[in-house]
């Protein structure tokens, strides 16, 4: 009897903090009580969220496989979310630094100034896109081009690259709001922003792809125009929910008006947490190029397509991860170092335990998820191998990605900068044109560089953590 009493309890717990997790409850103060149920309660949406940001990808794939000539539309959708990169760091850099500051003054018991700072962080993110919109609109079939697609490629896709870029206010405001909510302690609003965007984008996508009745079949274009419409309507319920003054984040119209002091501050944290991101970025967007060209259309269609699938496995991970950026921020504005440290080890934990069975399944059923994607016979060999090689490294991918998050979330974002300065630029990118060029390996050649360059980032980023600068920044 006592232990059917305690199946239950353990069951109602468990249900309990599922529960939590998902409504979101910005009551739970993240600077005391069990680090445990915090990590839970802030990585389960997080970690939804990432797999919704995923799904958009995937979803683009999956139909424009399925089109004619679907090498040409296969590869358009990966080097123009190759390109998307640069623009989705300058989004996650900014996220990470609102993220940072609202945290901090979270755990500082300020949530005036928490509110004010996500302000301002918007208006910096307004003025950023007006001038990368128009950039992409003007330049489209360039830069397709530039990233080693070939004319008739670019011809029949650029249109799909000029909405993408052209939206980047969307992609922009979807990750520095959720960063705002995240540093609040509210992951659910951002999971929940992520789903209902995700939702627009698979009901869209087929309709405005394919047609439906009275509205004409888009194809290409048609994936961009869903990826779009759905981004934008998730931007609206965030935007909703900030101004609905029921949560802990309580915003005004006069928080919008410039604080340049403070536009200053979040700059400060922001530009090397972007130059962090961009140094990455560009490292995948020579990686694409180089596989393009020493591939093919069918080389470069299969690397994309793996990429995509990893990126769904990854992203999921980056979400656990990001627990630790606001259970640091938050602890350490509270002066609480020790529980900082802690947090930091359970959310490792938990992240090795799921790389480390994303990998098995990658392994074994790579060559099945791959299928569901592409019909093309070469794709699918390219892919499977990319897929193979890329995920060996998984493992350590999880350890690194919550060590970006831990300097990030405490403010250091000079530290992993100078780590990916060092990891990809001066030895991933010199590896993988020797091992393609010199040594004739080709994709192959690419495709191994990924796991040792990213193997030895994660060994760098512990050295660092070890150090401890980060528990002394002031933000």
């Amino acid at each position: 009897m006592t232990e059917t009493v305690i199946k239950k309890s353990l069951f109602s717990k468990i249900f309990t903090t599922l529960k939590q997790a998902l409504k979101g409850d910005e009551s739970f103060d993240y600077t005391s009580g069990s680090i445990k149920k915090a990590v839970i309660l802030l990585a389960i949406p997080m970690v939804l969220e990432m797999m919704m940001e995923s799904v958009f990808a995937l979803v683009d794939l999956y139909f424009v496989g399925h089109l004619e000539e679907s090498s040409f539309a296969i590869q358009t959708v990966g080097l123009t979310e190759s390109v998307l990169t640069i623009i989705y760091s300058l989004a996650i850099g900014m996220s990470m630094a609102a993220t940072a500051v609202v945290a901090r003054r979270i755990g500082e018991k300020d949530p005036v100034a928490a509110a004010k700072a996500g302000m301002q962080a918007i208006i910096i993110a307004f003025a950023v896109n007006s001038v990368l919109s128009i950039f992409g609109i003007v330049y489209a079939k360039d830069i397709l081009i530039l990233m080693g697609s070939s004319v008739e490629s670019a011809e029949h896709g650029f249109r799909f690259t000029q909405i993408m870029i052209g939206s980047s206010l969307c992609i922009m405001l979807l990750f520095l709001i959720n960063g705002i909510f995240r540093g609040a302690g509210n992951a659910a609003i951002a999971m929940k922003s992520l789903w209902i965007a995700n939702i627009c984008n698979i009901i869209l996508c087929p309709i405005l792809i394919n047609g439906l009745g009275p509205i004409p079949a888009f194809g290409l274009v048609g994936a961009a125009l869903a990826t779009t419409c759905g981004r934008s309507i998730g931007v609206l319920y965030q935007i909703y929910h900030l101004f609905s003054g029921n949560g802990i984040l309580k915003i005004k119209i006069s928080y919008f008006a410039p604080d340049f002091t403070q536009i200053k501050a979040l700059v400060k944290i922001a530009a090397p947490g972007i130059l962090q991101f961009v140094i990455a970025s560009c490292s995948w967007i020579f990686l694409a190029q180089l596989v393009a060209t020493t591939g093919g259309d069918h080389g470069s269609a299969g690397y994309q397509t793996a990429l995509r699938i990893m990126m769904f496995f990854i992203l999921p991970a980056w979400g656990l991860s990001n627990a630790a950026a606001t259970l640091v921020g938050q602890n350490l504005g509270a002066k609480q170092i020790e529980r900082a440290e802690k947090s930091v080890l359970t959310t490792a934990k938990y992240n090795v335990i799921f790389m480390a069975t994303i990998m098995i399944i990658t392994l074994v059923f790579g060559n099945y998820i791959i299928s569901f994607f592409t019909n093309d016979e070469m794709v699918k060999t390219v892919a499977a191998e990319a897929l193979r090689t890329m995920s060996i490294g998984f493992i350590f991918y999880g350890i690194g990605m919550v060590l970006i998050n831990t300097f990030n979330g405490a403010g250091d974002t000079w530290t992993p900068t100078g780590i990916n300065f060092f990891g990809f630029w001066l030895f991933q990118i010199p590896l993988a044109y020797v091992l393609a060029k010199h040594f004739n390996m080709g994709p192959t050649g690419v495709f191994i560089a990924i796991p040792v360059a990213e193997t030895a980032i994660t060994l760098t980023g512990i050295f660092f953590y070890k150090r401890g600068k980060w528990k002394r920044v002031q933000v």
